[in-house]
């Protein structure tokens, strides 16, 4: 299934070529009819051929009866509709920009195929928009699905990797790679779509992360079964920030503050601890001095088992599958990603100006 873009481009492309098949037919009769009706040679009846559908003006190769003049008035005829439409189809391709869509397509189709381990954004309303804005703040790679033209227009401006199609569809996330995305993000204005993007991606990638958009209680819980890892309605949302921004204004000012934009000071990570790589397993935190050696905070470690443990303690152990959720500069968090993951050393999502 190709986006509207690409079956007008397709559409034209093979116009186009049907044009050229159709004059090579129209030279193939010409010569057929000259060599064999009216016994020409092959060199003779191509040159007559050619003279005669390019319109050039020049005379009989040889004298024509009344039959081969009929044959070549028809054969003229037919050259000058032929090569009208040919020119008009052309005229039609440079005025609208059509061979630009099919290099542009051609960049896309690239792109999307250099992607892995990369984010898919369905939808680029408002919603979508504050998106993408953050994923690219962080380096995020990332590629837009949108079935709207607007939108599609306007991620290009922005300078994003979009793909106009229906997100709900299995061949449109095959065609950004859902086999590879390490997250889905189901951002569409309608809970319904949400719900069949995120059953499309949990099927075609168990291992997807999905979040979805949810516009009421009810779609949450739906969302839920349906097998979405996160869940976000902007409603609910956005009533509890607006809530702690009224009760709480200057935690909500720091917490804001060190979750989005690029000029942060202080970023919140997590890190996934592997025995196999990670030499602080078994160690407790006083033990593995993360603190002293990188100056980062851990503010919580959430177990294999899904035990949060808020603001650990010094004795607490390092475990196998723990994933340590802390807050530091980015210099800080690099030593720490050093500290605990030496081998690997899997790159943190900041800003490229502090990589």
């Amino acid at each position: 299934m190709y986006t509207p873009l690409e079956e007008k481009y397709q559409r034209l492309q093979k116009e186009l070529i049907a044009g050229g098949v159709g004059f090579a037919g129209i030279m193939l009769l010409g010569t057929l009819w000259y060599h064999l009706i009216e016994g020409w040679s092959w060199l003779d009846a191509i040159y007559m051929s050619v003279i005669t559908l390019a319109t050039v003006g020049f005379g009989e190769t040889r004298p024509l009866g009344s039959r081969g003049r009929i044959f070549t008035i028809a054969l003229i005829l037919l050259g000058v509709i032929n090569i009208g439409y040919m020119v008009n189809r052309f005229t039609e391709a440079l005025i609208q920009g059509y061979f630009q869509e099919g290099i542009r397509l051609q960049q896309q189709k690239r792109l999307i195929d250099t992607l892995s381990d990369h984010y898919i954004l369905c939808g680029f309303g408002r919603t979508g928009r504050q998106i993408a804005s953050e994923f690219k703040a962080e380096s995020i790679p990332f590629v837009i699905v949108d079935s709207d033209p607007n939108q599609i227009k306007t991620g290009q401006e922005l300078g994003y990797i979009v793909l106009q199609g229906d997100a709900t569809l299995d061949e449109t996330l095959h065609r950004v790679k859902i086999e590879t995305a390490t997250c889905l993000v189901a951002a569409l204005p309608s809970d319904a779509e949400n719900l069949y993007t995120v059953l499309s991606a949990k099927t075609l990638n168990p291992n997807v992360r999905a979040i979805a958009r949810a516009s009421t209680e009810e779609a949450l819980l739906k969302l839920q079964r349906g097998g979405a890892d996160a869940v976000v309605s902007p409603y609910i949302t956005g009533g509890k920030r607006m809530a702690a921004a009224a009760l709480r204004p200057q935690v909500m000012d720091f917490v804001d503050g060190i979750i989005t934009g690029a000029d942060r000071s202080f970023y919140l990570e997590e890190f996934l601890i592997d025995a196999q790589t990670c030499p602080c397993v078994g160690q407790s935190l006083r033990e593995a001095k993360l603190r002293s050696q990188s100056g980062a905070l851990v503010l919580a470690i959430r177990r294999a088992d899904g035990t949060l443990i808020g603001g650990p303690m010094a004795e607490t152990r390092i475990m196998h599958g723990d994933l340590f959720i802390c807050m530091g500069t980015a210099e800080q968090l690099r030593e720490l990603n050093q500290i605990l993951d030496p081998i690997q050393s899997p790159k943190l999502r900041l800003p490229k100006k502090f990589k």
